[in-house]
């Protein structure tokens, strides 16, 4: 399957694309944009409850992050049950451990219902304190857990080669494949009566009180509501100052010994690395990421791979790196992601976003809440992650300097932009984003000196795009969309590409 990058992740290596196709002149009871985990786990419960649903995909299914996650199932999060607590109140917080609770079943009955074949295993977590600053985090940790009545407990022992003041055991979690998982659960909703339409780009849409008309590359998709699941609704919206675009980055490597971890494992450096082992056609690896930043806001993104194998070689015995890529998630504001509403929407558009670190268990969860709001039923879940719950008392700090730094970039960006004299100017190898002739332009000059040039301007919000030297992509650093080389949209919110000029 393709991937939104230059680096395949090791998962593409055992999957082959999936074909979907259009069907003319239909109309829907529910248009699902976006087929990662969160929009096929939707269009397959919703199909399932007897609604006519179709998934409309940009690329192929797995296209973004779901194909470059590292596939941890977890359901314990990324934002602490203590942080809940303190923002949300004690009730709210024990909501949330249930949600995970319920990610964790749904997935587990989509797993055992369709018989699907994609390494699931059930794995204990280790999270560990490398200093005394971290141990304090993780008795917090603990404390908030106890509170919520989480399940985990102190550990003496952990089978990782760092040194540990303090670590947690945390049982159950789990890890999978989830190419595998969601091609097969991409064949389930078909074989139930969906439909898949791959190499489909949203474009816009119009929403009345009686329906949605979502206006394509292929034509206008016409249905009774519609589920953005694109990580970032398109178009400019509320979410879009709440949510704010990261990177992480992965590295797939082989021992020269068989002393590989058989737990899940996660510290709590800034930022903190997670780790597990996989085994890929018939090879055993461990998966190490990290190294996380704000989408955009790295001078080399090369150096963060760098960064990240360098800390494994410091304690694991490497003895190949076999893969290594990057992908993108959203950081919310106050902790907690956005399932539900569509803000502005007149009540017929609905959204999933602001995952952190934790999309393939929310991408799960916002199957059920999302089927019961759109079949008007109750969903116990649905108030805590309303994507118009956003007050200021919970993430307003964030919120001030998320945005904050998406106006310094969308400023200084134009102003200290680099002028030249000739196209010519940038050397092979190199890209800039430049100013030339009264006009800013995005210049990538291949090793063989073939030059790709694009309108610099990203189309969403008319922010600058800025050079990713690892995946050989143009990113926005203002809210997360992405183009390669020649201009084609990898990532919205944008709904078009970068303007090429031959």
């Amino acid at each position: 399957m393709f991937r939104d990058g230059a680096r395949k992740s090791l998962w593409q290596s055992e999957v082959k694309k999936y074909e979907g196709f259009l069907a003319r002149g239909h109309r829907y009871d529910v248009v699902i944009v976006g087929a990662g985990i969160t929009g096929i786990s939707t269009a397959y419960r919703l199909q399932n409850q007897g609604l006519k649903c179709v998934i409309l995909e940009a690329s192929n299914i797995g296209f973004g992050t779901t194909g470059g996650t590292t596939a941890h199932l977890n359901d314990f999060f990324d934002t602490t049950f203590e942080e809940t607590i303190n923002k949300f109140g004690l009730e709210n917080a024990r909501l949330l451990a249930e949600a995970g609770k319920e990610a964790m079943q749904i997935f587990t009955s989509n797993v055992m219902k369709n018989t699907i074949d994609c390494d699931f295993e059930h794995k204990d977590a280790v999270l560990f304190a490398t200093s005394e600053e971290q141990v304090e985090e993780l008795e917090k940790i603990f404390e908030g857990a106890q509170k919520v009545g989480y399940q985990m407990a102190y550990t003496d022992s952990i089978e990782y080669p760092m040194g540990f003041q303090k670590a947690l055991l945390i049982p159950r979690q789990a890890q999978f494949h989830p190419l595998k998982y969601i091609k097969a659960l991409a064949e389930a909703f078909t074989n139930a009566g969906g439909t898949i339409i791959d190499n489909c780009i949203y474009e816009s849409h119009d929403e009345s009180d009686q329906e949605v008309l979502i206006h394509t590359s292929q034509g206008t998709v016409r249905g009774g509501h519609a589920v953005f699941a694109t990580h970032t609704p398109p178009g400019v919206n509320l979410l879009h100052f709440t949510t704010a675009p990261y990177r992480s980055y992965a590295i797939a490597f082989t021992l020269n010994s068989e002393d590989y971890p058989n737990t899940l494992g996660y510290d709590l450096c800034n930022p903190y690395h997670y780790y597990r082992t996989h085994i890929i056609q018939g090879k055993k690896m461990i998966i190490a990421g990290g190294e996380d930043h704000k989408t955009g806001h790295s001078e080399d993104e090369g150096a963060c791979f760098a960064r990240l194998e360098n800390h494994c070689r410091n304690y694991f015995d490497i003895n190949q790196i076999q893969y290594a890529w990057s992908s993108q998630y959203f950081e919310p504001a106050d902790g907690l992601p956005s399932i539900g509403v569509l803000p502005s929407s007149q009540g017929r558009l609905f959204v999933a976003t602001g995952f952190r670190g934790n999309g393939m268990t929310f991408g799960t969860l916002s199957s059920t809440i999302l089927t019961d709001l759109i079949l008007q039923r109750p969903n116990r879940f649905a108030k805590l992650f309303d994507p118009k719950r956003f007050k200021p008392t919970a993430g307003f700090k964030s919120f001030l300097k998320e945005n904050a730094t998406v106006l310094k970039d969308m400023i200084g960006d134009k102003i200290n932009m680099e002028r030249i004299n000739s196209l010519l100017d940038i050397e092979p190898g190199k890209a800039k984003v430049v100013r030339y002739g009264g006009q800013a332009y995005a210049v990538y000059s291949e090793s063989n000196g073939q030059r790709h040039v694009l309108k610099s301007t990203c189309p969403h919000a008319k922010c600058e795009v800025r050079w990713n030297n690892a995946e050989l992509s143009w990113d926005c650093p203002c809210h997360g969309s992405r183009f390669n080389v020649n201009g084609k949209m990898l990532n919205g919110p944008s709904t078009q590409g970068l303007e090429r000029l031959e």
